[in-house]
């Protein structure tokens, strides 16, 4: 694909780069946005912004947020006393479309996949067993994708809360094996949460 303009072809770079778009997707969007008018590029141009110099992620939970501690962690409503461990905020995204979750959230920020070099050291495992011998909580619900990963990663984090007298508790398998939660319906997901089981007995199954 050849473009007249150098700063065109940066820009289709640019968005071919984003996940699932390709090049011609790219030109479409970047052929849209030269469309627009100088208020809509603007607008456009300080959400991007507003990615890069103003999104932090919660000291608590590192949930995505605007401050410190994310509008979840900070909801004296929500029961901090119920962790839900999920692998990154587009899991809470989901889960939070159901309406059904009260507790609060831990990200982990990824899963243990050994072919890919993540081990437990790359993600925020320490920080949630920190939490847990601080005392003060009942309960780790376990709401991890339903693949290898997902199984291997959330069979380490049992054995690290074992010494710990807290509840763990798995999402019931609504969701086929090889499921990822950001792409369940809201239905399945929350009835997924409200099933949840004992991971134990979910480790014999």
């Amino acid at each position: 694909m050849e473009f007249s303009s150098k700063i065109l072809e940066q820009a289709v770079e640019a968005f071919a780069g984003l996940p699932g778009v390709g090049k011609k997707t790219a030109l479409r969007h970047v052929l849209h946005l030269i469309k627009q008018g100088p208020k809509e590029m603007d607008a456009f141009m300080h959400a991007i912004n507003q990615l890069k110099n103003n999104l932090k992620f919660c000291i608590k939970c590192h949930n995505i947020s605007e401050t410190e501690i994310c509008t979840i962690c900070s909801n004296s409503k929500r029961d901090s006393t119920t962790i839900c461990l999920v692998q990154d905020f587009r899991d809470i995204l989901a889960i939070e479309s159901t309406g059904q979750y009260k507790g609060v959230y831990h990200v982990l920020g990824g899963l243990i996949s050994p072919l890919d070099g993540i081990g437990p050291n790359e993600l925020n495992i320490n920080g949630l067993v920190e939490k847990v011998a601080a005392g003060g909580i009942k309960e780790i619900i376990l709401a991890l994708n339903a693949t290898m990963e997902g199984e291997t990663t959330s069979f380490f984090i049992f054995r690290k809360l074992a010494p710990f007298n807290v509840e763990l508790s798995a999402i019931a398998r609504g969701l086929a094996v090889g499921d990822e939660l950001e792409y369940a319906d809201e239905i399945t997901l929350a009835r997924s949460i409200a099933n949840r089981v004992p991971f134990q007995t979910a480790l014999k199954k």
